[in-house]
């Protein structure tokens, strides 16, 4: 049997499918590089942009952090000046009260000075004649012996005197003043409490910043009181007043709540007189303060008891 051959024929359908096949890949190949190429060259111009962008707000960032930086160094000299300024006002308006204070206790104190006037004169006739031991009282004068050499101060500290504490205050410096020489003194209150713990039961050396010392310290005293100075007198008389020693003492008041008058200067002037020749230990000197609590009972007391221990009353005016 004859087998006849086949004709091949290379055009067929599976050629040109593969024909169509590789021409689509060769168009898709085309395609694909042109759009990369495309793409690549957009993405370079946006990123050289958005570059750009970046390195102008670095620059802007830059700019805006010198000026916070110097707005920051303003606002601290301009608070630290502000800062001056009110520690100026402060002390300005600090000042402005120190001196309307200062004002008040010199108007209070023309009335101290006002007071004093006859014991300005007392010293005024000593300092011309002789210091001596005054035994003479010069009853229309009212003068008083300003030859001790140790002073104690009896002070009522009740709620009535707190309220004129500058004008005795300034009473205190002022009988200081007129005795020619001081060795030391004491303040008491008229409990017998001494003003300063530390010198209790014995004389504060006498200097002039010794004084003023002792006087700041006074200025904000409030002690315990019964507005009755015996306690303290007795108290002086006591622990200070000794014998051989010149001793004055002085006691500062405006009322005595005490029930007697007779029995307690009869006591009081007994004490004083303990030496075995009978001279005082002290001589004992009354200043009447005048305050909405004054009555007469303190004049009353004082005017005798200084009477009979040597020593002078002064009331003082308002």
């Amino acid at each position: 049997m004859k087998i006849k051959k086949k004709e091949f024929d290379i055009f067929n359908l599976s050629f040109l499918d593969i024909i169509s096949c590789g021409f689509g890949a060769v168009v898709l190949l085309v395609l694909i590089s042109n759009t990369s190429q495309n793409t690549s060259q957009s993405s370079v111009v946006e990123v050289e942009r958005l570059l750009g962008q970046v390195i102008t707000l670095e620059n802007n960032t830059d700019a805006l952090a010198r000026k916070i930086s110097q707005q920051r160094k303003k606002n601290d000299v301009q608070l630290a000046e502000k800062g001056s300024m009110g520690r100026s006002v402060q002390t300005l308006s600090k000042n402005l009260s120190q001196k309307e204070k200062q004002e008040k206790q010199e108007n209070a104190l023309v009335g101290d000075l006002e007071g004093m006037s006859l014991v300005q004169s007392t010293l005024q006739r000593v300092s011309i004649e002789p210091v001596t031991r005054n035994t003479i009282r010069d009853e229309e004068v009212g003068g008083i012996p300003v030859d001790s050499d140790y002073v104690l101060f009896i002070v009522d500290t009740s709620g009535s005197m707190q309220s004129i504490r500058g004008r005795v205050s300034q009473e205190i410096l002022n009988v200081l003043s007129i005795h020619p020489k001081v060795k030391g003194f004491q303040i008491l209150n008229d409990q017998g409490t001494s003003l300063i713990a530390g010198y209790s039961g014995r004389w504060i050396p006498d200097t002039p910043r010794r004084r003023q010392n002792v006087m700041n310290v006074f200025g904000d005293w409030a002690d315990a009181s019964n507005s009755s100075p015996v306690e303290g007198i007795e108290m002086g008389l006591k622990r200070y007043a000794k014998p051989g020693q010149s001793t004055a003492i002085y006691v500062f008041g405006d009322d005595y709540t005490g029930a007697s008058y007779d029995p307690t200067i009869a006591r009081i002037t007994k004490m004083n007189k303990r030496q075995k020749n009978g001279q005082r230990l002290a001589k004992i000197h009354g200043v009447g303060f005048l305050s909405q609590y004054t009555t007469g009972h303190f004049a009353i007391l004082m005017r005798e008891l200084t009477k009979q221990n040597g020593g002078t009353f002064l009331a003082l005016p308002l």
